[in-house]
């Protein structure tokens, strides 16, 4: 049996038309219509109102958020990971530090600090995310990189886990 070595890389139906990747649509947002909304001459229930009610060109349910680039995917996951880690920093540096602290505060002034350090590096990100939505992708890779610098957990850098 003699066979062509470019057979074995094909199917049947491979050159298909119908098959082929369709090519994307472009959307174009609407304009916004600033003429004023023409006065009906009677008085609609409110029944008719929701009824008949066109949907809103302003909501966002039908808007799409453009998806990120693979640079802003990967500055956004690296740190997300470094947020978590200084999150257990947090933890570990705070719970050798809490001895120590036992001797300047109390127990009821500590843990209220110990947990919002624990949880700041999630609300930067989850602040950032949010505040910068719709703006240009340096402004959110800046602030969560100045986040990276002013969230070190220092009781764990500086003493670690072994601590001294």
């Amino acid at each position: 049996m003699i066979s062509d070595s470019d057979d074995a890389l094909s199917w049947d139906g491979d050159d298909d038309a119908s098959r082929a990747r369709p090519t994307p649509v472009k959307r174009e947002k609407k304009a916004v219509d600033t003429a004023p909304p023409v006065v009906a001459d009677r008085v609609a229930s409110p029944v008719e109102d929701s009824v008949g009610e066109a949907p809103d060109p302003d909501s966002e349910e039908g808007e799409e958020s453009a998806p990120l680039s693979t640079a802003m995917l990967l500055i956004t996951g690296v740190v997300g990971g470094v947020y978590l880690l200084y999150s257990i920093g947090w933890v570990v540096g705070g719970l050798r530090l809490k001895p120590l602290a036992n001797f300047f505060v109390a127990d009821e002034m500590f843990l209220p600090w110990f947990v919002l350090a624990v949880a700041a590096p999630a609300l930067w990100f989850l602040a950032t995310w949010v505040l910068t939505r719709g703006r240009a992708s340096w402004v959110r890779a800046s602030l969560l990189l100045l986040g990276v610098v002013l969230l070190v957990p220092w009781p764990f850098v500086t003493v670690g886990v072994i601590g001294a």
